[in-house]
């Protein structure tokens, strides 16, 4: 039985005016989910039932049924927000979670295990993955499709050519 996990998707920043709003930064490659959310699930095991969401200045300013003062707003001031795994919104095709791919074995194309998928890492251009070598660095590898050629969740293997500049002896 899969548990339920939950996916942080922003950080509480400030209140907003004096009825409770909440102005939140979003932490997700999708911000426009707000828009859409019911609710939030606070770090604390709170769960707020969202009333109406708008952006302003790159921020998300949420009106919530539980949160209706200026000061119950201050109260959550650097709060993360989540919501549950299965509320994330659909991915396309080719694209994953990063939460589903931490700890899946990582292997070459003559099918030498590498190591374990262990993060990404944000550069503006394009991400990059991080594998985990046993005895070793930690190999860099740009998220592009060049370089990884099978990502199968199914059977827990990614498959990726390494770039030539790569040291992975």
């Amino acid at each position: 039985m899969m548990q339920n996990k939950n996916i942080i998707i922003g950080k509480i920043v400030a209140p907003h005016g004096v009825r409770g709003d909440i102005r939140i930064m979003p932490l997700t490659d999708r911000p426009e989910q707000f828009l859409t959310l019911k609710y939030l699930l606070l770090e604390d095991g709170r769960t707020l039932h969202i009333r109406a969401a708008r952006f302003h200045k790159g921020m998300v300013l949420v009106s919530t049924k539980e949160i209706t003062t200026m000061n119950d707003a201050e109260l959550l001031r650097n709060l993360s927000v989540s919501i549950k795994v299965e509320d994330l919104p659909p991915l396309e095709e080719g694209q994953f979670y990063v939460s589903d791919l931490i700890g899946i074995p990582v292997y070459d194309l003559e099918g030498q295990q590498l190591g374990t998928f262990k993060d990404v890492i944000s550069t503006g251009s394009n991400d990059v993955y991080v594998v985990a070598v046993p005895q070793g660095k930690d190999i860099l590898v740009p998220a592009l499709k060049e370089h990884f050629k099978e990502i199968n969740l199914a059977e827990r293997r990614i498959v990726v050519q390494l770039p030539e500049w790569t040291d992975a002896e």
